[in-house]
């Protein structure tokens, strides 16, 4: 029977060295619900920081969007729609006309957003695109002209090490049209402290956010990872802004994984690379619109200055 694409990865990742494993994985049924939960977390205040921004600057960010033209407002990865919702209402308030196209890779996600948003604003036109964020964007692009703004928020951007976040965005540029904008959210590099309490909270929801991978790989591909074993460490490098999550392995042992049909070797105190929340600078910022092919038209921030959602134009 072939391996479908999760296996195959992890296959990959458990097989390299230093080991891997994908953060893409991290989000099954309770992986969802463990994110919710550190999303509301005292530490992770990059939630709060972005709600902040769009609750406080939604006049002005109506200003950039809207040039009294019809448009799309595509966004990437969209989740519960918490934050988004904000300028939705905003805007149906002012009688703009757009429409909004969440896009995720999920089906079962975007129905349930498509009702609850429809439960609160009946009149908001809504067409959830389920599939690859490249192969949408593309199709929309070919379908019509309609004038585009694309959302990417939540710190998502940081997820990539700096090579893909850039062959990432260039791809976005290269789907939509000039004139279109896209706004990213950006966590700003502040008190290292701070940051690292926001990926190893006290409760301990971020570490069983983690360990659900290991679950996962245990309940899908019929594995024996004692998640006991291991430790959750992120570290956190102010000079390259990275914050780095491993699980590591408290002593030597072996992992089976029924479906692969193999077993890997652990050494004492061995990791496995889990995820990177990259922060940024204003200059870093700058230079990637620049390296990406927008201009960047304005930052906008939270009271702290704690995050930054970017809105780039097409050039």
């Amino acid at each position: 029977m072939p391996l479908n694409q999760f296996a195959r990865d992890v296959k990959e990742g458990l097989s390299s060295s230093p080991k891997r494993l994908s953060s893409k994985y991290f989000y099954d049924a309770r992986g969802d619900k463990l994110f919710q939960q550190i999303m509301h977390l005292d530490e992770y205040y990059l939630s709060r920081a972005e709600l902040e921004i769009f609750q406080t600057h939604k006049e002005a960010l109506l200003t950039i969007m809207d040039h009294g033209v019809p448009f799309r407002l595509v966004e990437l990865g969209a989740g519960d729609g918490l934050k988004t919702k904000v300028l939705l209402k905003h805007f149906l308030q002012q009688g703009v006309d757009f429409s909004y196209a969440p896009v995720d890779i999920s089906p079962d996600v975007l129905e349930h957003l498509q009702e609850n948003l429809l439960n609160e604003m009946p009149t908001l036109k809504i067409e959830p695109l389920a599939g690859d964020y490249f192969k949408v964007l593309a199709d929309l692009k070919f379908k019509n002209h309609t004038h585009s703004v694309a959302f990417f928020l939540g710190s998502n951007i940081g997820n990539f090490l700096s090579d893909t976040a850039i062959a990432f965005l260039s791809s976005i540029h290269d789907n939509l049209q000039k004139g279109d904008y896209l706004m990213i959210g950006f966590d700003l590099k502040k008190d290292p402290k701070r940051i690292l309490n926001a990926y190893n909270d006290a409760a301990g929801v971020t570490r069983a956010f983690n360990m659900n991978l290991l679950d996962r790989i245990n309940r899908e591909l019929d594995a024996n990872f004692d998640t006991s074993m291991f430790d959750h460490n992120p570290i956190y490098d102010p000079m390259t802004g990275q914050c780095r999550s491993y699980l590591i392995s408290k002593q030597a042992l072996e992992v089976h994984v029924g479906a692969l049909n193999e077993t890997f070797s652990f050494r004492e105190w061995e990791p496995i690379f889990m995820e990177v929340s990259k922060k940024y600078d204003l200059e870093e910022i700058q230079e990637l619109a620049g390296k990406t092919g927008f201009r960047l038209v304005q930052n906008f921030f939270d009271q702290e200055h704690l995050f930054c959602d970017s809105v780039w134009e097409v050039i």
